[in-house]
Formats: C-alpha cells, structure tokens, sequence
C-alpha cells in the first residue's frame, strides 16, 4: 500500500505562547512539528506533504529540512482549507494519513497500527481515547445545567487515515467554504462509515504554554538539573557609559573589552555554557577574532539559548551578582532583569540581579574595574 501523510500546520498557535508558532518551536532539542515528520519518514511513508501559512514557510522548511520527499504548500484560512490544499498536491496515493503539526508525540507503531486497519477493509480510522472524568455541561456564567453521560465519549486525536479515492471523494463533495473539525468528519459527511481505534496519552495537543513542559516529560524521560557558574571582570576605561545585562548606564567611565565589555552577561553566558558542558565564552567568541570587536552581547547571550535549545534543555533560573564601587546598580536593576529575561524566554521571577561592593578592597574598591558572578540552573537530559 502506498501511504502519504499530510500534516497540518497553518495556524498561529497564539495560545501556546512564545515568540514564533508551536509548531516550529523546540521540544527536547527538535522542532515540534519535526517528531512528526521523522516518526512518518521512520514507517515507510513515501510522501509528506506540509501545509503551513505563507509567511511561516521559512520555519517550516528549516524545522522539516532533514525529511527526505517532503514538500510544503501554503495551507488555507482554516483547518478544512489547508488539508485541502495539501491533499490537491498529494501524488498517487492508496492511503492518507493527516496529522496536526502540534501532536508530536506519535509513534511508528501508532502509525503502523492506522495502515493495518485500512489494509482489512476500513475505509477511515482514527485514534482516540475515551474520557474517565465525569461530564457536566455549564451556561457562560460557569453554573452546571446539565449531566453529560460518558459511556462511549471518546477524545478524537490524529493522524486519521483514508483510503485516498474515499477521502478525496468527500473532499470533492464538500463544500467550498466548509469548515470541519477534523478530517472524520469530512468522510461522515459523505455517509461513510469511520473506526476508531485505542490512541495514545502523548498524542496530546499543544494548546496552552503549560503543554510543552508536559510533553517534554512525557517524551524525554528522565531530566538532570545542572548548575553552570561563570565570571568575568573588565577593568575601566575612557567613557562615558557602562554596559551591563544589556542596560547603558551613564557613568565617567567605561568598561574596556574586546566586545561591548558586558561583564553580566559575560558571566551568564559562561554559566549557561557550563551547565551544559559546552566549554567558555572565548571558545565559541574569540577575542582574537575580528568579527566580535564591539559586538553586542546579547549575541553571545542568544547563542547559548540557542545551544541549550538544540541539546533539549531548558534555562529555568538565572543569577547575575555585579561587584562594584560605582555606578549604582540599584535603580536599573529592574531594567537589567526585563532585559535579560527577553532575551532568554523567561519568566521577570526566574531572573535575578544583585550588587555588592567589597568595602573599597582590591582593584575593585579602588574602581579600577568591575566583574561579576552568575549561576544558571538548567534542566537536560540525563
């Protein structure tokens, strides 16, 4: 049986959060929408076929980029368009299988389990799960108006699979502006008969921020807590400001270094690289090195985000101690906080930044220069 597989991957994804859509997000080192594509490439599909909204097709080649016969279409304003859309560039198929980008969790043995049921007879089948929880229904202002039995209630999930002449039958069938909540309800449309078979607890969709954290246990079993430590100390020099995680403060001097001489966030990013074994800042940006003469900081801060999120870690608390006479770090602390929290992804609660001086002690109570201290905690896995 020739088997293609659609997945679904047009919408925004507002609710989940984040800076780009949760499809294209990372989960445990890999974009979402890519445990998808490898689990369809890893069971013998021989097309996949990708819709994903026009101005999103950047992040989708390069999260599918490893997926060979692979193709991406622009996907439509709804669901129903976009596996429309997709199915139209669908070649000679016996079997469809569609799938939401935001369900990474599916197996090859879920998948192999769909085809089976197609190969004896079923012409639609779906995963599902049925539902233990007592149901009520409530009005919109939350009061309980009615019970709701739960005996054969079942929680639909995806990939659902067709025999490709049955769904693009009820494709052609439907109407053009037809919105449907999944692709079981196209064919029940056209009178067809669907089947559904034992899901999967990771199926679940990414909805709200909270289920990424949720299937990043579920998925990458057990996870390590590892605490990185860095420091950096710049000495002062001609100026008339000081940069320190990512805020310019005036001062009469400035801070001297091959770089924007940013100690906080060179102390930070030296305990984000510690956390993860990846050694220090002046390995991956040496000094020697032209390019990085003057560069913004928040550049080398990024970057060991960005390691952290390719090896399916994630930053949970960071904290930056500045060691100082002058300036006064106090009143833009608030604002070193708010920065350094956008630019890892955090929460204002889990960044902390703090001042000490060394009662006048030292090249430091001699104001010969400044440093700092920072721990990043990091959760990988083991």
């Amino acid at each position: 049986m020739r088997i293609a597989a659609i997945i679904v991957a047009g919408g925004s994804g507002a609710r989940a959060g984040g800076e780009i859509p949760k499809q294209y997000r990372s989960l445990l080192g890999l974009p979402v929408i890519g445990w998808s594509a490898r689990a369809f490439a890893a069971s013998g599909v021989t097309e996949i076929v990708v819709a994903c909204a026009p101005e999103h097709r950047d992040f989708c080649r390069d999260a599918t980029a490893e997926i060979a016969n692979l193709r991406i279409v622009d996907g439509g304003a709804t669901r129903t368009a976009s596996v429309r859309a997709a199915l139209a560039a669908v070649g000679d198929a016996d079997a469809v299988l569609i799938h939401d980008a935001a369900r990474p969790g599916l197996s090859p043995s879920l998948i192999h389990a769909l085809v089976a049921e197609l190969e004896a007879g079923a012409a639609a089948v779906a995963p599902a799960l049925s539902v233990p929880d007592t149901l009520r229904r409530a009005d919109a202002s939350g009061r309980i108006v009615d019970d709701v039995a739960r005996d054969g209630v079942m929680r639909m999930q995806t990939p659902q699979a067709f025999r490709a002449d049955t769904l693009r039958a009820a494709y052609a069938a439907l109407a053009a502006d037809a919105s449907m909540t999944d692709d079981i309800a196209v064919v029940r449309a056209h009178g067809v008969e669907a089947k559904l078979i034992e899901g999967d607890a990771k199926l679940m969709k990414i909805t709200y921020p909270e289920d990424m954290a949720m299937l990043e246990r579920m998925l990458g079993g057990d996870r390590i807590t590892c605490v990185g430590h860095g420091v950096d100390a710049h000495r002062f020099g001609d100026g008339e400001f000081v940069t320190l995680c990512g805020v310019r403060i005036p001062h009469s001097k400035g801070l001297v270094g091959h770089s924007d001489a940013d100690a906080g966030w060179h102390a930070l990013v030296d305990a984000i690289l510690g956390a993860l074994g990846e050694g220090d800042i002046g390995a991956h940006f040496p000094p020697s090195d032209p390019q990085w003469k003057g560069a913004d900081s928040e550049r080398f801060l990024r970057h060991a985000a960005k390691l952290a999120e390719r090896a399916g870690a994630r930053i949970v608390h960071v904290d930056v101690t500045l060691l100082c006479e002058r300036p006064k770090i106090g009143p833009h602390r608030d604002a070193m906080r708010a920065r350094t929290a956008e630019v890892l992804g955090l929460p204002l609660n889990r960044v902390s930044v703090k001042a000490t001086t060394t009662e006048r002690m030292g090249f430091l109570g001699r104001e010969e220069g400044l440093a700092a201290q920072a721990t990043a905690t990091v959760e990988r896995p083991a």
